[in-house]
């Protein structure tokens, strides 16, 4: 597969994208869906602000769902990723169009990775495993 070299994250990411994404249990079976907006915007000190509002369908529950990411800049291409409450989720490198990152959350282990594939295409994937979560989740996003 093709990946799309970033060596600026504010000019590609900025602005507005579509959000498509997909929970599945880890034996490839559709557990739910988030569809919605993803916006990164670029706040005065440089940092991109990750913002994404949706409507979850999970089960038999249907209801809204937000986030906000903060991506510090660390050099070209790259970024330290942090929640909005400051700690800290994982490094990011897409000066080769694709990285792949681990973020431990109390018991539980996501591996996830990056991938462009194109000037407004791009995806995240996360595999999540532990004694309290065992999915994954695919988020599409396009202009």
């Amino acid at each position: 597969m093709h990946y799309w070299p970033v060596p600026d994250l504010a000019a590609y990411f900025g602005g507005a994208w579509h959000l498509d994404r997909e929970i599945r249990t880890t034996g490839g079976e559709p557990a739910g869906e988030v569809t919605g907006t993803a916006t990164f915007t670029e706040s005065e000190a440089g940092v991109l602000v990750y913002h994404e509002e949706g409507e979850l369908r999970l089960g038999g529950h249907t209801g809204p769902v937000t986030r906000t990411l903060h991506y510090r800049p660390a050099g070209p291409g790259r970024a330290a990723v942090h929640f909005d409450h400051g700690g800290f989720f994982h490094d990011l490198d897409l000066r080769e169009g694709r990285w792949t990152a681990d973020h431990p959350c109390r018991a539980d282990h996501y591996r996830g990775e990056y991938r462009v594939t194109g000037a407004a295409r791009w995806q995240q994937e996360w595999a999540v495993r532990g004694p309290a979560k065992d999915h994954v989740i695919v988020s599409r996003f396009s202009r």
